[in-house]
């Protein structure tokens, strides 16, 4: 896991709420978090919880894996594995079960380079879970076993 910095933490947050142009005040509003505690995090005078990195992330609209990794609470690597996996999965031009292969063999080539999988790494094995909806290579799939007598038996009063 990365080291805590917080002083940086506070100095990039500080930052990123200056270009959002945002007063202190607004970011309280916008995130629930008191105004004097985002000050102290700014100063680096306090460590945030992840709850409160997420609602500041999302009032600035930036990454929380970001703010996670400067807080010490995520490491770089972990960060973009997540980040790997988050658009794999966001991917709305693939099928579920196409995510859940590419998945697999993302963790695949993991393993085999020297890392462990990720958090997410116990995702199903769906190439037995049968066919979706729209899903043409699960029809083709579960048709191979129920095919190979479909010759002798399609009509049996013929």
């Amino acid at each position: 896991m990365a080291s805590l910095n917080v002083g940086n933490l506070g100095e990039y947050l500080r930052e990123q709420r200056r270009a959002a142009q945002l007063s202190l005040r607004q970011l309280a509003d916008a995130t629930g978090v008191s105004n004097p505690y985002l000050s102290q995090i700014e100063r680096g005078l306090r460590k945030p919880s992840a709850d409160v990195l997420q609602q500041v992330a999302k009032a600035l609209r930036i990454s929380a894996e970001t703010l996670y990794v400067r807080a010490g609470i995520l490491d770089e690597r972990e960060r973009e594995e997540l980040e790997t996996r988050a658009v794999i999965l966001a991917d709305p031009s693939i099928n579920e079960r196409q995510k859940n292969v590419l998945l697999q063999i993302y963790d695949s080539f993991r393993r085999e380079n020297g890392f462990a999988p990720g958090p997410d790494a116990d995702v199903k094995d769906d190439a037995d879970a049968g066919p979706r909806k729209g899903d043409e290579a699960g029809t083709a799939r579960n048709g191979d076993d129920a095919g190979a007598g479909a010759t002798e038996d399609q009509d049996p009063h013929s």
